[in-house]
């Protein structure tokens, strides 16, 4: 069975184990051998795989989580598309562009994912797991038989062109100067600006400087600068992260009608619905975040977004995860015995050019509330209207209701230990928060070293281990995976109903509110300008009121139940518009 050795140098710490403890356990080197021994270079532990025997004990007993030992697939015989350094991550396998379709990559963070798309567009040159970059014959003999052959051969001799957006949008603002009009122009090689302006909806940004562009704005332009270029495979990592649900579904649909017989897409995207939105195919990326990365092969949208919420890959009988992610039937209930816990009247204020206005409404004890709506519609100003951030000009609210607001933007510059951030209330939530959430690697990281996903799942622990009656969470799906998202909504889910909280959720991801909401607050109105607060509603009602403006239906999927976007025109869409039902109920 082959075998392979991770070690996670950015939590190797010697020193703190009293000195290698990994090396001072292992059995290997009890015999006289070194399996385990510093690294000449980074003093980090090093594990010659050739020796390791697979005991279990150093990754058990490694205070710091820094070692992985992974008995990896009997199938898997052959060596790894790329690996980062000795002990490093693996890739093996790779996706397959299909012309005239989009093919979508979906796993969790750490897993490989960016790491594929950036070997299709060149930034990246596979090492075939040794210390040197490949050359494409030496590619070319690798993948000799396979789709992926004719590809690197296309690639070489120049019959096949890639256009790539990748993930960090923020890049663009920092090497692109000047307006957004003459930054597209330039880009514009199928001379389709026109069309890609009214598409994804950027003539009011088209005379704005690159640098005054909001994150929205920038990922955008971002997506409508790779698409316009004219080139046979268009790679785009993650392109719904800052959009609103609106113009999320406004992006799916562009890339949707994008392919044709010269033309392939490769998305990587974690917000399920637009992804099943968007793809022809999808391929599982699976194995250990940081440690291994396995592609599956390319499977139906709908059979792999099933597979994938499984854990379990039929074809290949290979099972990822122990545990399927499920979805309930119907959309949650209301409880029976109501008991409001805080509620507002006539609440007005202007910031600027932008009015809000929310009439009345309430929240009860221990009902989890979505709040859904466009970006710069005021979701955020109720939010800190409620938390007593801001004050609003006109109307009532409880005044001596007890907050706890995590904001949208989160504060990483701190050098604080996340242990110290927590403070002991989080011990109170061990089982439902701390360990669901994966919280305890963390604990002695300061902020400031923390990516974005662990940044957003302390903030999410810190916020709900307060002491408050009101919780008000502010866009904590960013930055996570898919299964990071299902997983977070599920503790939030199991906190309000074990302590009988109130929590507020502002997010764009229609699937991580679908799993945790009990009622929606919809806001309405012109983005930047005005903004009315609805609501709020029974979860069907909610998503049948805001669905309305987008032109939208959605129905369960009969096998997972999860949602899914009705194809425009369908005989399921007609009926449910016909019916009034844009949202299954």
């Amino acid at each position: 069975m082959p075998r392979i050795a991770i070690v996670r140098k950015e939590r190797c710490n010697p020193m703190a184990c009293g000195h290698y403890l990994c090396a001072r356990l292992c059995p290997v080197n009890k015999e006289g051998r070194d399996c385990i021994k510093p690294d000449p270079i980074t003093k980090k532990a090093d594990i010659d795989e050739g020796l390791c025997v697979g005991c279990g004990i150093c990754p058990n007993k490694c205070p710091f989580d820094a070692i992985y030992i992974a008995n990896l697939p009997n199938e898997l015989t052959t060596k790894p598309i790329h690996q980062y350094g000795h002990n490093g991550f693996h890739l093996y396998n790779l996706p397959q562009p299909v012309f005239g379709k989009v093919v979508g990559i979906i796993g969790r963070n750490g897993i490989g994912k960016s790491t594929a798309i950036k070997i299709f567009a060149g930034v990246l040159k596979p090492n075939l797991g040794t210390d040197t970059e490949k050359s494409y014959d030496e590619l070319l003999q690798y993948f000799k038989g396979s789709a992926s052959q004719r590809f690197f051969e296309d690639i070489r001799d120049g019959r096949i062109k890639v256009s790539y957006k990748p993930q960090q949008v923020d890049q663009l603002a920092k090497v692109a100067k000047g307006k957004v009009r003459e930054l597209l122009q330039k880009a514009d090689e199928r001379k389709a600006f026109d069309e890609i302006v009214v598409a994804l909806d950027l003539k009011n940004i088209l005379d704005a400087d690159i640098s005054t562009l909001s994150g929205g704005e920038l990922q955008r332009v971002t997506i409508a600068g790779t698409l316009l270029k004219d080139a046979n495979l268009y790679l785009i990592d993650e392109p719904t992260s800052f959009l609103d649900i609106k113009q999320r579904l406004r992006v799916a649909r562009y890339i949707r009608e994008f392919p044709n017989e010269k033309r392939a897409v490769m998305v990587i995207e974690h917000d399920l619905i637009v992804l099943d939105a968007m793809c022809d195919l999808i391929h599982i990326v699976f194995g250990k975040e940081g440690c291994y990365g396995i592609v599956s092969q390319p499977k139906a949208a709908r059979t792999g977004m099933n597979a994938y919420l499984e854990g379990w890959l039929r074809d290949e009988n290979m099972r990822f995860r122990d545990h399927a992610i499920e979805f309930m039937v119907r959309p949650p209930q209301k409880k029976a015995r109501i008991v409001q816990l805080t509620s507002w009247k006539g609440i007005k204020t202007t910031l600027g050019h932008f009015t809000l206005n929310a009439e009345g409404g309430a929240f009860n004890y221990g009902e989890v509330v979505g709040i859904l709506g466009e970006n710069g519609i005021g979701k955020t100003t109720f939010a800190k209207i409620l938390a007593h951030v801001l004050k609003p000009d006109a109307g009532e609210r409880d005044e001596k209701l007890k907050v706890s607001y995590k904001p949208q933007y989160l504060d990483g510059e701190s050098d604080e230990l996340v242990m110290a951030v927590l403070g002991p209330n989080a011990k109170k939530h061990e089982t439902s928060l701390m360990k669901p959430l994966d919280i305890h690697p963390l604990l002695l990281k300061p902020l400031n070293t923390l990516s974005g996903g662990e940044l957003q799942r302390v903030a999410i622990v810190k916020a709900l281990a307060e002491d408050a009656e009101l919780f008000l969470l502010d866009e904590p799906s960013a930055f996570l995976d898919v299964e990071q998202r299902l997983v977070a909504s599920k503790a939030i889910r199991e906190f309000c109903d074990q302590t009988n909280k109130t929590v507020l959720v502002v997010d764009h991801d229609l699937m991580f509110l679908d799993y945790l909401s009990d009622r929606l607050l919809v806001f309405e109105g012109e983005p930047g300008r005005k903004g009315t607060a609805t609501g709020p509603f029974i979860l069907a009602d909610g998503m049948n009121h805001f669905l309305t403006g987008i032109d939208v239906t959605f129905r369960r999927d009969p096998e997972s139940h999860r949602p899914r976007v009705n194809k425009p025109g369908s005989v399921a869409d007609r009926e449910q518009k016909d019916e009034g039902k844009l949202y299954y109920s």
